[in-house]
């Protein structure tokens, strides 16, 4: 799977670590930055990341910064982005299956390596419920998000 990922400076070496591990398992990761532990600012990497999701050049997004709750206000003002902050696999898992979410996100300084590697996975192999069926429920409410 083709995932794009971006950080901020206090979510750098979680970012690493992800990316390193996100290729080990075999998928092809874009690292939008930052590369370097400069102070910057999460709602530039925020649009960034939406951007690469929003125009097809990833399938799915990882958005991490200090708490993840500021990277994922940035990431949610691009219509195309449906990004859940999560901090444990069932919510990651459901922001999936019911929301049909695209990104997550989630806080460095909040959670820690494995926890985040759990969130991916549950994240990376749950379907939308609703995937081949246009008029269910779920589909119904993601199309509103879009609106």
């Amino acid at each position: 799977m083709k995932i794009a990922i971006a950080s901020d400076h206090a979510a750098l070496d979680m970012k690493a670590e992800l990316v390193s591990w996100l290729g080990d398992q075999g998928h092809d990761v874009d690292d939008l930055g930052p590369h370097n532990s400069d102070s910057v600012d999460y709602p530039d990497y925020g649009y960034t990341l939406s951007n690469a999701i929003s125009n097809g050049q990833a399938e799915r997004g990882i958005a991490l910064c200090g708490s993840g709750i500021g990277i994922s206000i940035a990431v949610n003002r691009n219509p195309a982005s449906r990004c859940a902050l999560v901090s444990e696999p069932t919510s990651a898992a459901l922001a999936r299956e019911h929301n049909d979410a695209n990104i997550i996100a989630m806080g460095a300084r909040l959670i820690g390596i494995e926890q985040a590697k759990a969130c991916i996975e549950a994240f990376l192999r749950t379907d939308f419920a609703d995937k081949d069926n246009e008029n269910g429920r779920h589909q119904r409410r993601v199309n509103k998000l879009g609106q």
